[in-house]
């Protein structure tokens, strides 16, 4: 798995967490990290910490509104269930996820934001830009966001008014292994497959069990919330 990002930068401020980290931030895309806890066996987490205020949410919304998708949700599963067994290298780095997020605009506007370089993201923990990529790869992005920062991700949704606690097929799900439900202590992101209807999800998601894309049963005590992109009916 991932197990660091960034720190080489001067002006960096990143911290990866493991349970009960708190960050603090919102930001125009979605982000994201994972980096592998000792009581969430093979589950990664890990959270980038920013120092800049939120960008106008109005805005978010307007812009939100304007990017109406037609790719639906099965589309989007598709996409995320071809990338199942795409594993990370020994540096934590490798996918094609990462590769791509380094080289697009959204890495030039989140280092605006927290700091680093893009070659700071080829090694860094992947489970938001796996969901970010996804979003790319089916023409979703408009509704998925795009970022590396998990707590940020969640609070686009947030913002938008497009945050809640139903499990529904494609939304976008966020995880706090403490069983926190506040934002800022979410550690870690994938997409939902399905409600089981017993207490548990079943999801896709990056940089899960050692550093791989996986299909993953998730119980939902360990859910903060969902992220609903508007997919075509």
């Amino acid at each position: 798995m991932a197990k660091h990002g960034f720190t080489a930068a001067r002006k960096m401020k990143i911290a990866y967490a493991v349970l009960g980290t708190a960050v603090a931030a919102a930001a125009l895309g979605p982000q994201a990290a994972n980096a592998e806890t000792a009581s969430a066996a093979g589950q990664h987490s890990s959270t980038v910490k920013s120092t800049k205020n939120p960008v106008d949410h109005a805005a978010q919304r307007s812009r939100a509104d304007e990017n109406k998708i037609q790719v639906t949700a099965d589309q989007v599963l598709s996409m995320a269930r071809s990338q199942v067994g795409t594993s990370e290298n020994a540096a934590g780095g490798g996918t094609p996820y990462q590769r791509w997020y380094a080289d697009s605009k959204r890495a030039a506007e989140t280092i605006a934001r927290d700091g680093g370089t893009p070659a700071g993201y080829l090694n860094a923990p992947w489970c938001a830009m796996f969901v970010s990529w996804v979003g790319e790869k089916t023409g979703a992005r408009p509704q998925i966001g795009w970022d590396a920062w998990t707590v940020a991700h969640a609070k686009w949704f947030k913002n938008n008014d497009r945050f809640g606690t139903v499990a529904k097929p494609g939304a976008v799900v966020f995880f706090s292994w403490s069983g926190s439900k506040d934002l800022d202590a979410i550690n870690h992101v994938g997409f939902v497959e399905k409600d089981n209807q017993d207490g548990t999800i079943s999801t896709i998601e990056g940089n899960t069990g050692n550093g791989k894309v996986e299909e993953r049963v998730r119980p939902k005590s360990q859910v903060v919330g969902y992220g609903y992109p508007e997919y075509a009916s």
